[in-house]
């Protein structure tokens, strides 16, 4: 028996948009993705001014939220990955959030700087 192995090719992002219920991403390849803005509690949370400031970044590898210090990559949006943010990360962001604070990774605890979750 022949077991057919898929493989995932992955393409770069070419522009994003965001509603209120999704999250949709056009490649350079011609494929388009569109994922449910709840798997994103950042972005889900946003205003639609902070969702719309997003940049490409590694050559459309990945795209930035600045505003939101939200980061998600082409791979991890093919996989279908949801995102890994812990629930006391989300909480310290949205606590920032709520305090007017800018919160960036520079200003996390330092158990949260090393990385989310």
């Amino acid at each position: 028996m022949n077991i057919s192995v898929a493989e995932i090719s992955v393409s770069y992002a070419q522009s994003v948009t965001v509603t209120d219920d999704t999250l949709a991403v056009d490649l350079a390849d011609g494929r388009a993705l569109s994922l449910p803005l709840a798997w994103y509690p950042r972005l889900a949370g946003a205003t639609p001014q902070e969702r719309d400031n997003w940049r490409l970044i590694g050559g459309g590898e990945g795209i930035h939220w600045p505003d939101l210090d939200e980061d998600l990559s082409v791979a991890g949006l093919l996989a279908g990955r949801k995102s890994g943010e812990s629930p006391q990360s989300l909480a310290r962001w949205l606590k920032a959030r709520q305090s007017g604070q800018n919160l960036t990774a520079a200003a996390l605890p330092p158990d949260a700087a090393a990385g989310r979750p």
